[in-house]
Protein backbone atom coordinates (compact mmCIF):
# COMPACT_ATOMS: atom_id res chain seq x y z
CA UNK A 1 0.00 0.00 0.00
CA UNK A 2 2.97 2.39 1.27
CA UNK A 3 4.85 1.45 -2.18
CA UNK A 4 1.76 1.68 -4.26
CA UNK A 5 1.70 5.68 -3.05
CA UNK A 6 4.77 6.52 -3.17
CA UNK A 7 4.89 5.05 -6.81
CA UNK A 8 1.75 7.20 -7.55
CA UNK A 9 3.39 10.48 -5.67
CA UNK A 10 6.58 9.85 -7.68
CA UNK A 11 4.72 9.76 -11.11
CA UNK A 12 2.64 13.05 -9.97
CA UNK A 13 5.51 14.98 -9.15
CA UNK A 14 6.91 13.72 -12.63
CA UNK A 15 3.91 14.88 -14.54
CA UNK A 16 4.33 18.01 -12.77
CA UNK A 17 7.57 18.51 -14.20
CA UNK A 18 6.76 17.43 -17.62
CA UNK A 19 4.08 19.84 -17.25
CA UNK A 20 6.24 22.89 -16.47
CA UNK A 21 9.32 21.78 -18.57
CA UNK A 22 6.36 21.78 -21.50
CA UNK A 23 5.30 25.02 -20.06
CA UNK A 24 8.51 26.61 -20.18
CA UNK A 25 9.08 25.27 -23.82
CA UNK A 26 6.23 26.57 -24.89
CA UNK A 27 7.21 30.42 -24.48
CA UNK A 28 10.78 29.58 -25.84
CA UNK A 29 8.71 29.60 -29.00
CA UNK A 30 8.87 32.65 -31.20
CA UNK A 31 5.40 34.18 -31.88
CA UNK A 32 3.66 33.79 -34.97
CA UNK A 33 4.90 37.17 -36.85
CA UNK A 34 6.21 37.98 -40.13
CA UNK A 35 6.70 41.44 -39.46
CA UNK A 36 7.61 43.60 -36.85
CA UNK A 37 4.39 45.60 -35.70
CA UNK A 38 3.53 48.09 -33.18
CA UNK A 39 1.24 47.17 -30.09
CA UNK A 40 -0.64 49.35 -28.09
CA UNK A 41 -1.49 48.16 -24.69
CA UNK A 42 -4.66 50.39 -23.38
CA UNK A 43 -4.50 51.79 -19.34
CA UNK A 44 -6.11 49.13 -17.00
CA UNK A 45 -5.94 46.14 -19.48
CA UNK A 46 -4.49 43.16 -18.04
CA UNK A 47 -2.06 40.10 -18.92
CA UNK A 48 -4.59 37.96 -19.40
CA UNK A 49 -6.75 40.10 -21.57
CA UNK A 50 -3.24 40.90 -23.44
CA UNK A 51 -3.20 37.13 -24.06
CA UNK A 52 -6.44 36.87 -25.31
CA UNK A 53 -5.60 39.83 -27.94
CA UNK A 54 -2.69 38.09 -29.21
CA UNK A 55 -4.80 35.02 -29.41
CA UNK A 56 -7.43 36.58 -31.84
CA UNK A 57 -4.26 38.43 -33.69
CA UNK A 58 -3.34 34.87 -34.48
CA UNK A 59 0.17 36.12 -32.98
CA UNK A 60 0.75 32.85 -29.97
CA UNK A 61 3.00 30.19 -30.91
CA UNK A 62 1.08 27.80 -28.86
CA UNK A 63 -2.48 27.06 -27.32
CA UNK A 64 -4.25 30.09 -25.16
CA UNK A 65 -4.50 27.62 -22.47
CA UNK A 66 -0.80 27.02 -21.97
CA UNK A 67 -0.21 31.05 -22.30
CA UNK A 68 -2.78 31.17 -19.39
CA UNK A 69 -1.19 28.64 -17.40
CA UNK A 70 2.12 30.18 -17.98
CA UNK A 71 0.61 33.57 -16.70
CA UNK A 72 -0.78 31.85 -12.95
CA UNK A 73 2.06 29.42 -12.34
CA UNK A 74 5.17 30.76 -14.01
CA UNK A 75 5.06 34.65 -15.17
CA UNK A 76 4.93 35.85 -11.70
CA UNK A 77 2.20 38.73 -11.74
CA UNK A 78 3.88 41.37 -12.35
CA UNK A 79 2.19 44.42 -13.89
CA UNK A 80 2.05 45.12 -17.21
CA UNK A 81 2.23 48.89 -18.46
CA UNK A 82 0.21 50.78 -20.76
CA UNK A 83 1.94 52.21 -23.49
CA UNK A 84 3.13 51.42 -27.40
CA UNK A 85 5.28 48.81 -27.92
CA UNK A 86 7.41 46.96 -31.03
CA UNK A 87 7.20 43.45 -31.41
CA UNK A 88 9.02 41.49 -33.46
CA UNK A 89 8.96 38.08 -34.74
CA UNK A 90 11.80 36.63 -33.23
CA UNK A 91 10.22 37.45 -29.65
CA UNK A 92 9.05 34.81 -27.17
CA UNK A 93 6.33 35.47 -25.17
CA UNK A 94 8.35 35.63 -22.35
CA UNK A 95 10.57 38.60 -23.78
CA UNK A 96 6.80 40.24 -24.78
CA UNK A 97 6.16 40.23 -21.09
CA UNK A 98 9.19 41.56 -20.07
CA UNK A 99 9.20 44.47 -22.00
CA UNK A 100 5.52 45.21 -20.96
CA UNK A 101 6.39 44.80 -17.35
CA UNK A 102 9.46 47.08 -17.56
CA UNK A 103 7.55 49.78 -20.00
CA UNK A 104 9.66 49.85 -22.39
CA UNK A 105 7.92 51.71 -24.54
CA UNK A 106 8.93 52.22 -28.81
CA UNK A 107 10.25 55.72 -29.04
CA UNK A 108 9.55 57.84 -31.82
CA UNK A 109 11.52 60.79 -33.36
CA UNK A 110 10.52 64.46 -34.82
CA UNK A 111 13.69 66.78 -35.89
CA UNK A 112 13.02 70.32 -35.29
CA UNK A 113 15.55 72.42 -37.98
CA UNK A 114 17.92 75.07 -38.02
CA UNK A 115 16.91 78.31 -39.63
CA UNK A 116 12.67 77.64 -39.39
CA UNK A 117 10.48 79.64 -37.65
CA UNK A 118 8.52 78.82 -34.80
CA UNK A 119 5.18 78.60 -36.95
CA UNK A 120 6.77 76.52 -39.07
CA UNK A 121 7.82 73.95 -36.00
CA UNK A 122 4.31 74.60 -35.15
CA UNK A 123 3.33 72.73 -39.09
CA UNK A 124 5.98 69.73 -38.40
CA UNK A 125 4.47 69.06 -35.14
CA UNK A 126 0.88 69.06 -36.81
CA UNK A 127 1.71 66.64 -38.82
CA UNK A 128 3.07 64.22 -36.89
CA UNK A 129 0.63 61.27 -36.66
CA UNK A 130 2.33 59.94 -32.94
CA UNK A 131 1.83 63.20 -31.26
CA UNK A 132 -0.74 64.24 -29.24
CA UNK A 133 -2.09 67.62 -30.53
CA UNK A 134 -2.93 70.22 -27.96
CA UNK A 135 -1.18 73.03 -29.54
CA UNK A 136 -4.05 75.85 -30.77
CA UNK A 137 -2.98 76.72 -34.64
CA UNK A 138 -1.37 79.49 -33.94
CA UNK A 139 0.37 78.20 -30.78
CA UNK A 140 -0.02 81.97 -29.02
CA UNK A 141 -0.59 80.84 -25.63
CA UNK A 142 2.05 78.15 -25.15
CA UNK A 143 4.56 81.22 -27.20
CA UNK A 144 3.62 83.33 -23.99
CA UNK A 145 4.35 80.58 -22.04
CA UNK A 146 8.05 80.07 -23.44
CA UNK A 147 8.69 83.73 -23.72
CA UNK A 148 7.87 84.34 -20.24
CA UNK A 149 10.43 81.44 -18.97
CA UNK A 150 12.77 83.67 -21.30
CA UNK A 151 12.34 86.94 -20.86
CA UNK A 152 14.99 87.68 -17.63
CA UNK A 153 17.72 86.58 -19.91
CA UNK A 154 16.65 89.33 -22.76
CA UNK A 155 17.87 92.85 -22.96
CA UNK A 156 14.55 93.44 -25.25
CA UNK A 157 11.13 92.95 -24.29
CA UNK A 158 10.66 89.39 -26.51
CA UNK A 159 7.84 89.24 -29.30
CA UNK A 160 8.14 85.28 -29.98
CA UNK A 161 9.78 82.26 -29.43
CA UNK A 162 11.69 82.47 -32.36
CA UNK A 163 15.84 81.38 -31.52
CA UNK A 164 14.79 80.38 -28.01
CA UNK A 165 14.53 76.51 -28.66
CA UNK A 166 16.79 74.33 -29.50
CA UNK A 167 16.66 72.89 -32.89
CA UNK A 168 17.54 68.94 -32.78
CA UNK A 169 16.31 65.83 -33.04
CA UNK A 170 13.70 64.71 -29.91
CA UNK A 171 12.56 61.55 -28.90
CA UNK A 172 9.23 60.54 -27.59
CA UNK A 173 6.40 57.93 -26.95
CA UNK A 174 3.08 57.41 -28.49
CA UNK A 175 0.68 60.58 -27.73
CA UNK A 176 3.22 62.24 -26.44
CA UNK A 177 1.47 66.42 -26.41
CA UNK A 178 3.40 68.19 -28.83
CA UNK A 179 3.68 70.91 -26.51
CA UNK A 180 5.60 69.12 -24.14
CA UNK A 181 8.51 68.97 -27.13
CA UNK A 182 8.84 72.78 -27.37
CA UNK A 183 9.18 72.91 -23.83
CA UNK A 184 11.85 70.63 -23.75
CA UNK A 185 13.10 72.26 -26.75
CA UNK A 186 12.99 75.32 -24.73
CA UNK A 187 14.46 73.49 -21.18
CA UNK A 188 17.14 72.10 -23.61
CA UNK A 189 18.21 75.27 -25.04
CA UNK A 190 18.30 77.06 -21.49
CA UNK A 191 20.80 74.38 -20.35
CA UNK A 192 23.38 74.37 -22.99
CA UNK A 193 23.35 78.35 -23.69
CA UNK A 194 23.70 79.15 -19.82
CA UNK A 195 26.23 76.61 -19.12
CA UNK A 196 28.30 78.46 -22.43
CA UNK A 197 26.88 81.65 -21.26
CA UNK A 198 29.38 81.24 -18.07
CA UNK A 199 32.50 79.83 -19.79
CA UNK A 200 32.29 82.91 -22.79
CA UNK A 201 35.45 84.86 -23.41
CA UNK A 202 36.04 88.42 -22.06
CA UNK A 203 35.01 90.97 -24.53
CA UNK A 204 31.67 89.94 -26.32
CA UNK A 205 29.22 92.61 -27.46
CA UNK A 206 26.59 90.73 -25.73
CA UNK A 207 25.18 92.16 -22.18
CA UNK A 208 22.36 89.53 -21.67
CA UNK A 209 22.61 85.63 -23.04
CA UNK A 210 19.57 85.84 -25.64
CA UNK A 211 21.57 88.59 -27.27
CA UNK A 212 24.23 85.39 -28.32
CA UNK A 213 20.84 83.88 -29.51
CA UNK A 214 19.88 86.84 -31.98
CA UNK A 215 23.65 86.77 -33.38
CA UNK A 216 23.39 82.88 -33.94
CA UNK A 217 20.41 83.22 -35.78
CA UNK A 218 21.77 85.68 -38.24
CA UNK A 219 24.89 83.74 -38.72
CA UNK A 220 21.90 80.60 -39.32
CA UNK A 221 20.42 82.27 -41.49
CA UNK A 222 23.14 83.64 -43.49
CA UNK A 223 25.32 80.34 -44.52
CA UNK A 224 24.41 76.92 -44.51
CA UNK A 225 28.22 76.11 -44.69
CA UNK A 226 29.66 74.79 -40.98
CA UNK A 227 32.82 75.71 -42.37
CA UNK A 228 32.03 79.18 -42.36
CA UNK A 229 30.15 80.11 -39.00
CA UNK A 230 32.81 81.01 -36.98
CA UNK A 231 34.17 83.74 -39.68
CA UNK A 232 30.58 85.47 -40.40
CA UNK A 233 30.81 85.70 -36.70
CA UNK A 234 33.92 87.37 -36.66
CA UNK A 235 32.41 90.11 -39.42
CA UNK A 236 29.48 91.06 -37.14
CA UNK A 237 31.49 91.22 -34.11
CA UNK A 238 34.13 93.52 -36.33
CA UNK A 239 31.13 95.54 -36.95
CA UNK A 240 29.38 95.94 -33.92
CA UNK A 241 32.76 97.02 -32.16
CA UNK A 242 33.55 99.74 -34.39
CA UNK A 243 29.53 101.17 -34.46
CA UNK A 244 28.78 99.91 -38.09
CA UNK A 245 25.57 98.74 -39.05
CA UNK A 246 24.85 94.62 -39.17
CA UNK A 247 23.46 95.73 -42.57
CA UNK A 248 22.29 91.64 -43.07
CA UNK A 249 19.42 91.26 -45.23
CA UNK A 250 17.77 87.90 -43.40
CA UNK A 251 16.84 90.49 -40.57
CA UNK A 252 15.20 92.82 -43.00
CA UNK A 253 13.17 89.74 -44.25
CA UNK A 254 12.25 88.93 -40.91
CA UNK A 255 10.71 92.18 -39.97
CA UNK A 256 8.60 92.23 -42.97
CA UNK A 257 6.95 89.22 -41.77
CA UNK A 258 4.30 87.52 -43.91
CA UNK A 259 4.68 90.61 -46.06
CA UNK A 260 7.45 88.99 -47.79
CA UNK A 261 7.04 87.59 -51.15
CA UNK A 262 10.47 86.80 -52.02
CA UNK A 263 11.69 89.84 -53.89
CA UNK A 264 13.91 92.17 -51.22
CA UNK A 265 13.69 95.36 -52.64
CA UNK A 266 15.51 99.04 -51.84
CA UNK A 267 12.42 100.06 -50.30
CA UNK A 268 12.25 97.03 -47.95
CA UNK A 269 16.35 98.00 -46.69
CA UNK A 270 14.89 101.40 -46.05
CA UNK A 271 11.61 100.34 -43.65
CA UNK A 272 11.88 101.46 -40.40
CA UNK A 273 11.35 97.90 -38.63
CA UNK A 274 12.80 97.13 -35.32
CA UNK A 275 14.67 94.07 -37.11
CA UNK A 276 15.88 96.49 -40.69
CA UNK A 277 19.62 96.23 -39.64
CA UNK A 278 20.22 98.97 -42.40
CA UNK A 279 18.43 101.36 -40.62
CA UNK A 280 19.13 100.56 -36.81
CA UNK A 281 22.49 99.60 -35.55
CA UNK A 282 23.70 96.67 -32.75
CA UNK A 283 21.73 93.33 -32.74
CA UNK A 284 18.41 93.36 -33.33
CA UNK A 285 15.79 93.17 -30.60
CA UNK A 286 15.66 89.21 -30.71
CA UNK A 287 16.40 86.48 -32.19
CA UNK A 288 14.57 85.90 -36.35
CA UNK A 289 15.18 81.90 -36.44
CA UNK A 290 15.69 78.59 -34.33
CA UNK A 291 19.22 77.40 -33.67
CA UNK A 292 21.62 74.90 -33.00
CA UNK A 293 24.41 74.31 -31.14
CA UNK A 294 26.84 75.12 -34.10
CA UNK A 295 25.46 78.57 -34.63
CA UNK A 296 25.89 79.17 -30.79
CA UNK A 297 29.10 78.06 -30.57
CA UNK A 298 30.41 80.48 -33.34
CA UNK A 299 28.58 83.52 -31.89
CA UNK A 300 30.55 82.48 -28.39
CA UNK A 301 33.54 81.73 -30.37
CA UNK A 302 34.26 84.34 -33.80
CA UNK A 303 37.05 83.97 -35.54
CA UNK A 304 39.47 86.37 -34.82
CA UNK A 305 39.79 88.65 -38.30
CA UNK A 306 39.70 91.81 -40.05
CA UNK A 307 37.24 91.39 -42.09
CA UNK A 308 34.04 93.69 -41.97
CA UNK A 309 32.01 92.42 -45.47
CA UNK A 310 31.22 89.46 -47.00
CA UNK A 311 29.30 88.47 -50.21
CA UNK A 312 27.60 84.85 -51.34
CA UNK A 313 29.66 83.61 -54.45
CA UNK A 314 26.53 82.07 -55.76
CA UNK A 315 27.43 78.45 -55.02
CA UNK A 316 26.64 78.40 -51.07
CA UNK A 317 29.80 80.03 -49.80
CA UNK A 318 30.88 83.70 -49.10
CA UNK A 319 33.83 86.38 -50.26
CA UNK A 320 35.34 88.07 -46.93
CA UNK A 321 36.86 91.22 -47.37
CA UNK A 322 38.90 93.40 -44.87
CA UNK A 323 37.59 96.83 -46.72
CA UNK A 324 34.98 98.57 -48.79
CA UNK A 325 37.07 98.71 -52.08
CA UNK A 326 37.46 94.93 -51.66
CA UNK A 327 34.29 94.53 -51.29
CA UNK A 328 32.60 96.01 -53.75
CA UNK A 329 34.99 94.57 -55.89
CA UNK A 330 33.95 91.13 -55.08
CA UNK A 331 30.10 92.54 -55.06
CA UNK A 332 30.71 93.07 -59.06
CA UNK A 333 32.38 90.01 -59.69
CA UNK A 334 29.65 87.33 -58.28
CA UNK A 335 26.81 89.47 -57.89
CA UNK A 336 26.54 92.14 -60.71
CA UNK A 337 28.06 90.03 -63.28
CA UNK A 338 25.79 87.12 -62.03
CA UNK A 339 22.72 89.09 -62.67
CA UNK A 340 24.01 90.23 -66.00
CA UNK A 341 23.85 86.85 -67.19
CA UNK A 342 27.75 86.79 -67.38
CA UNK A 343 30.12 83.91 -66.21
Amino acid sequence: MLRNLCIGLILLAGAGIASAVWLFQQFERPLLLTAPVLYSLPQGQGAIETVREFDRNGWLPMPSLAARLWLKFIYGGQPILAGTYSISPDMTMAEVFGVLSRGEEVQFEISLIEGQTYRQWLAALAAHPRLKQDIEADGASLAGELIKDWQQYSPHPLSGPDGLLLADTYHFTQNTRASDILRRASVAMQQYLLAEWAQREPGLPYSKPVEVLTMASIIEKETALASERARIAGVFVNRLERNMRLQTDPTVIYGLGERFDGNLTRQHLREDTPYNTYVHKGLPPGPIAMIGRVAIDAALQPALTSDLYFVARGDGSHQFSATLEEHNKAVREFQLNRKDGQP
